[in-house]
């Protein structure tokens, strides 16, 4: 017989053996109110791996004794969501009556879909008409945000639940209780003498957590001590908390963005480096550092668009691991760098008034091209002023259409010398004429 993973060994059969979410499993959870009405709707289960999404499913399903169908979104297709579908319809309680039914409480089966995230979107238009009508109560399992990953009408058919990573009091319930309840850990002499790398490892995930230990007992033999240094030794490389197609992706560029943006290249230079050890793309976070230096330096310090362009081109050029030190070299030069979003609110001031403009402004006839002899003489191009004719390069003349005219779309952001300086020039040239 092949040998049971502890995680396996160890998966509670009821919520009074689960261990954590007890928002959900505690004594006024949700869950506990399921199993004593004996009702449960179609729900989706959100959290990171190695958090008891399975595991909550099974024992709801145990407990409301109902039929219970797992599919895995990996493996599976339309084909075999309508097996199942088809199954359900096929039992006992479904070929009662409607009222019948309806007095019963809604006892119908339990499909169960892992990792629900990765149905495209005619899989999961498959479920639909099964979870309007009743006939499967859907649960659902993803480490992904369900508001961008499950199509909205499913979704909107399902209460979705938040499960949290494990803290390290929990970590220690579940480690204390495999030490004390295990038969095979039991016939070992294990001596637990620190936990710090140990619960670091795990991340909050109770899977790899007992992973771990199982790792580490399957390389020692006679008695065992589990110490930092010996779950490192068995490690032998840091797992980093980083999953770059799912929830961490979003959650660590956006606190890179934030950082940079807010000026602390300590806090940023930790993200880099918890994006690079995850596995992100290199590239993809030299995209967002040219982004930033439009977005957030701009016109404050003009040369930070050409140090994140030349950062770009040099990640594309040499690739990791040598990359790692031009994305650092930007990132501390944008976190450290005077900040504008002037030249952004601009753009967006002026696309708003553009998009919801009914209005079909005309250009002013002086700044219109005249190609031909007619446009010539109805005024096209005439009475423009050639700047460079003048002093200074400048000439006071009309440029927005006239209905316009005054209407500010740029604002210096005077706190940093570079803006001020355009002020001041553009105080210099038109005087109050944007002032207004």
């Amino acid at each position: 017989m092949a040998h049971q993973p502890l995680a396996e060994r160890l998966r509670p059969q009821g919520l009074d053996d689960y261990i954590g979410q007890k928002h959900l499993v505690g004594d006024n959870g949700v869950f506990r109110k399921f199993i004593a009405s004996g009702s449960v709707p179609s729900f989706i289960l959100w959290g990171p791996p190695g958090v008891g999404k399975t595991t909550l499913a099974k024992i709801v399903a145990n407990a409301l004794d109902r039929p219970f169908y797992t599919l895995s979104a990996v493996t599976s297709g339309v084909k075999d969501v309508r097996e199942v579908i088809d199954k359900a319809k096929n039992q006992h309680l479904f070929k009662i009556c409607e009222r019948a039914r309806d007095e019963l409480g809604g006892r119908g089966t339990i499909l169960f879909i892992d990792e629900i995230h990765r149905f495209n979107k005619s899989q999961q238009d498959s479920l639909l008409g099964a979870v309007e009508q009743g006939i499967v109560t859907l649960i659902g399992a993803t480490t992904e945000n369900p508001s961008f990953e499950v199509i909205s009408p499913l979704l909107s058919r399902c209460q979705v639940y938040v499960l949290k990573p494990m803290n390290d009091g929990e970590l220690q319930m579940l480690l204390d209780r495999a030490l004390s309840s295990d038969e095979e850990l039991k016939n070992r002499n294990i001596e637990v003498r620190e936990t710090e790398a140990l619960f670091r490892f795990s991340g909050g995930d109770a899977r790899k957590l007992l992973n771990i230990i199982d790792i580490i007992v399957g390389a020692s033999d006679g008695d065992i001590v589990i110490d930092d240094e010996r779950v490192t030794e068995c490690l032998q490389q840091n797992i980093a908390l980083y999953d770059k197609s799912g929830e961490q992706h979003y959650d660590v560029i956006s606190a890179f963005i934030k950082s940079v943006r807010g000026s602390d290249p300590n806090a940023a230079i930790y993200y880099l480096a918890r994006m690079l050890a995850g596995g992100e793309e290199p590239r993809f976070i030299a995209r967002r550092l040219v982004i930033l230096a439009s977005e957030d330096i701009g016109l404050a310090n003009p040369n930070a668009l050409l140090l994140a362009n030349a950062c770009f081109d040099t990640v594309h050029k040499i690739g990791m691991p040598e990359a790692r030190i031009t994305l650092a070299e930007t990132t501390i030069y944008l976190a450290t760098s005077p900040k504008s979003n002037s030249a952004y609110m601009a753009i967006n001031k002026a696309l708003q008034m553009v998009e919801h403009d009914t209005t079909n402004r005309p250009v002013p006839l002086h700044l219109r091209n005249a190609p031909t002899r007619l446009m010539g003489e109805l005024g096209y191009g005439a009475e423009y002023k050639y700047a460079h004719d003048f002093a200074g390069s400048f000439v006071k003349q009309e440029f927005l259409p006239e209905s316009l005219s005054g209407t500010r779309f740029y604002t210096p952001n005077e706190q940093n010398g570079q803006e001020q300086k355009i002020a001041e020039r553009m105080r210099q040239l038109w005087g109050d004429k944007y002032d207004k």
